[in-house]
């Protein structure tokens, strides 16, 4: 049989990996080395895979309140369309709807309890663009009936907060807003703008939401904060997802450093940040584990090379290069290297269908949104852990081939 000299390394690699050793502490250790890799890899990608999930379920529940797309002014609280622009969100074949929002801060009240919330009010189809109806926790989402009556929609940690009854035939929230230009009055009460509102139902979709929005007309809004044509923001909605890049720079470039443009990213670009460096500090720690383990693989290397000091010499009698059997015994490590990675990845694939399938590790704490630990497998992180690994791997290896290599030059001199 005839191998090239890349392949002749390959070869003496896998024949030492089978042969028998001399000692049993050999196989002994190199059984623990791809081990110690293969559990390390398997803790890499259940990790990531763990993160993915979490980071996926985050992401999509941003997603249901957080608008496509959102157009603000870049000089001011607020802003009023212009026909230019209104004339190209009409026409824009790009764009599904899109939907005026004015915000503010208010005092909510319902009987004797009273919290801080965020109002938005919005038009009537506001619905297309962030769909609060599949999130309905009690009652329904109704901003106006079909006699324009105004009604208010809270978050479900709003709604807690304020004890909201929807059985009270009587029973209306309270809505606060600072009244522009007011300093100091006599009344507290005068210094604000008042409504009041029946509450339709609440919404739960996560956390910082539920506790800080409700929702309400538009028309209503104006009232409370005396705007009259000048709005907040305007929502958008996509019709393709995979335009959001495209439409955002279009419309940049359309209406100017006036505005800004601001997709989903940019909106919680914090919380996006904190997830990434979350994920490679992860990293490099499961990575320094597999380093440690990695040890290993210079012991076991390291006792094969004294073993085959015959081989080594027999080779370079034979003429073989000296670079050559230094890769022999790199290779070794590698191929170790190699086998605990496919072990290690094979567990790990095994354990997260495991668990998308059957949910076996739940989450404690009751959670009304998931029950278990959510994974998502990513081609992508198997492809990142077997670099990691192989790198490992390979520098391990280096120090034994190269030991490999010295004596061979003794031998030669």
């Amino acid at each position: 049989m005839r191998f090239s000299t890349v392949h002749l390394p390959w070869h003496f690699a896998r024949r030492y990996f089978r042969a028998p050793k001399s000692t049993n502490t050999i196989n002994l250790i190199s059984y623990i080395s791809i081990g110690g890799i293969a559990v390390g890899t398997m803790a890499i990608i259940l990790v990531l895979s763990v993160f993915n999930g979490f980071e996926g379920l985050v992401i999509s529940l941003y997603n249901q309140f957080n608008p496509e797309l959102i157009i603000e002014s870049s000089a001011s609280k607020s802003f009023v369309p212009d026909s230019v622009m209104m004339r190209y969100l009409k026409n824009n074949p790009s764009l599904n709807t899109y939907s005026f929002v004015i915000e503010e801060n208010v005092l909510l009240k319902f009987g004797t309890s009273q919290c801080i919330a965020r109002i938005k009010g919005v038009e009537a189809n506001y619905n297309e663009i962030s769909p609060l109806s599949d999130n309905v926790f009690h009652g329904e989402y109704l901003i106006s009936d079909k006699q324009n009556n105004p009604y208010i929609f809270l978050g479900a940690g709003l709604e807690q907060v304020l004890s909201v009854n929807y059985d009270d035939p009587f029973g209306f929230v309270s809505v606060y807003v600072p009244k522009k230009g007011k300093r100091s009055v006599l009344n507290p009460e005068d210094a604000f703008v008042i409504r009041q509102l029946k509450p339709s139902g609440s919404f739960a979709i996560q956390q910082d939401f539920d506790s800080r929005f409700a929702f309400i007309p538009i028309e209503t809004m104006r009232e409370l904060t005396g705007y009259q044509n000048q709005v907040n923001s305007i929502e958008l909605s996509v019709k393709n997802k995979e335009d959001i890049v495209s439409v955002q720079r279009d419309l940049q470039n359309k209406l100017g450093t006036s505005y800004k443009i601001i997709n989903r990213f940019q909106q919680n670009e914090v919380l996006y940040k904190v997830m990434s460096s979350e994920r490679w500090a992860v990293l490099a720690i499961l990575a320094f584990i597999i380093a440690i383990a990695a040890f290993n693989i210079i012991g076991s290397v390291s006792m094969l090379v004294v073993e085959k000091q015959k081989d080594i010499s027999v080779l370079h009698i034979l003429g073989m290069h000296q670079d050559t059997i230094r890769r022999i015994f790199v290779y070794q490590g590698i191929f170790l290297s190699l086998i605990g990675f496919l072990i290690g990845a094979s567990l790990a694939t095994l354990i997260c269908t495991i668990q998308l399938l059957f949910g076996v590790v739940p989450l404690e704490g009751g959670s009304f949104v998931i029950d278990a630990y959510p994974v998502e497998m990513r081609a992508g992180d198997y492809l990142l852990s077997f670099l990691i690994v192989m790198a490992i791997g390979s520098i391990a290896s280096y120090l034994p081939g190269k030991k490999a290599k010295a004596q061979d030059l003794r031998m030669a001199s």
